[in-house]
């Protein structure tokens, strides 16, 4: 009777247990299903057919036509032929804004910078210390090429600041060619909101080490450089890396000084460019910036690896000037180019190009600084604005042909330093 028993109440409780699982796949397979339409909707959200069209806001099918536009004109070569461009694949509201004349102010200074897939993921935090417009140009090889296309579309879609101020152009191999992602769904399983978007980017992230990228492909950073210039059109702009940080409040400190200081069309106005421990929070003006210098958290850029490239700079007379943590941006001092300084800059739209015979490391940038010097800019350096590269720069985290590039550019090098006397006949500076 007693075992009877026993056994009813182990049935009771083993029914239980069945309810109670029944019931969790029961609702597991609903919030699959749920789920599932939700990626649906998503998906013709953002690539689907006549349904959607009629469900999505006016802007959003605008933006998703212009991409199609921008993808059929196939792109342009660039003038090697080597590379294929497309120019505005993705344009910011302000941008296309720009010829009703609204918010002059903004159009007077742009931030253009360059980046494979592998660092996009700065974009974020680059965007939100910048708060204006910003012009990138991605390169992207073998399959990074639809990648690309599908997550700079997904950012410019679900992400209101990028929609608002971030202009995209896309270059690849002058053999690849970028299509509409709508057959992509693997790329945007999961994606529902802006950080969903930063989150699969960040999958990408390291993928491989600085310029080494598969298939022994060149990275032509001044091409990607040139382009990124060309895609705004604001009176002056600031050229750095993705994963370089200008100081807090720099547009509109630079719209106040220029605003009571007319500058001249042949000078450009250099910022300091520093170093951080990758640990420690980028600082957002002098001040912060100088406490941490002095207990060697911060250093100048590339210290270790060539301590001459920035030093001409002068960082003890920066760092001693007397404008520390104001508000207040102006010339603190004006320089003249001494070989190998390549100081990161705000200079107007005519300054030259950089030569896009450079590519991969060494001698990208420091060759258009010397063009500067050659056309007869001068370099004024600003007070309290300045560039942080996040981490420090070590000897052994560079690709395995680092050095081999180097030298290879080097010889480039000579060779621009000799046209650049037919360039400017009259000219007596030398690099």
């Amino acid at each position: 009777m007693h075992l009877s028993k026993k056994c009813s109440a182990f049935k009771v409780v083993l029914s239980a247990l069945l309810i109670v699982a029944l019931l969790q796949l029961i609702y597991l397979s609903f919030l699959s299903k749920f789920h599932g339409k939700q990626q649906r909707y998503r998906y013709s959200e953002l690539f689907g057919g006549s349904a959607s069209k009629k469900n999505a806001p006016p802007e959003k099918n605008t933006r998703k036509e212009r991409l199609r536009y921008s993808l059929s004109t196939g792109g342009i070569f660039d003038s090697s032929g080597q590379y294929r461009v497309y120019k505005n694949l993705i344009k910011s509201d302000f941008t296309t804004n720009q010829i009703s004349g609204s918010d002059l102010n903004s159009n007077v200074l742009a931030l253009a910078t360059h980046t494979t897939i592998n660092n996009l993921h700065h974009l974020e935090s680059l965007l939100e210390r910048w708060q204006n417009p910003l012009s990138v140009a991605i390169f992207a090889h073998g399959d990074d090429v639809k990648f690309a296309t599908a997550l700079v579309y997904a950012l410019s879609f679900f992400c209101p600041h990028i929609q608002a101020l971030v202009d995209f152009h896309l270059v690849c191999l002058s053999e690849e060619m970028a299509s509409f992602p709508e057959q992509d769904r693997e790329h945007f399983v999961g994606l529902e909101d802006c950080p969903s978007v930063y989150s699969r980017l960040e999958t990408h992230r390291d993928k491989y080490k600085n310029y080494d990228i598969n298939g022994n492909v060149s990275y032509p950073n001044n091409l990607l450089r040139n382009i990124a210039r060309s895609g705004t059109e604001s009176s002056y702009i600031l050229v750095i890396d993705i994963d370089m940080m200008p100081s807090a409040d720099l547009h509109q400190q630079f719209l106040t000084m220029v605003m009571k200081r007319q500058p001249t069309s042949d000078e450009v106005f250099v910022l300091p460019a520093f170093e951080i421990r990758h640990a420690r929070k980028i600082p957002a003006n002098k001040a912060e910036l100088v406490q941490l210098y002095q207990v060697g958290e911060v250093r100048p850029f590339y210290e270790e690896l060539c301590p001459r490239c920035q030093a001409p700079t002068n960082y003890s007379q920066w760092v001693n000037n007397h404008v520390r943590g104001t508000g207040t941006l102006e010339v603190a001092y004006t320089l003249t180019w001494v070989d190998p300084w390549e100081p990161f800059y705000i200079g107007p739209r005519t300054v030259p190009l950089y030569n896009e015979n450079f590519k991969q490391y060494g001698f990208n940038r420091i060759s258009q600084a010397c063009e500067l010097h050659v056309a007869g800019y001068k370099f004024s350096v600003l007070s309290s604005a300045f560039v942080v590269h996040r981490g420090f720069k070590v000897q052994g985290e560079f690709h395995a042909k680092k050095d081999e590039e180097n030298k290879h550019n080097r010889v480039l090098f000579r060779s621009f330093k000799e046209g650049l006397k037919a360039k400017y006949p009259s000219s007596m500076r030398r690099c």
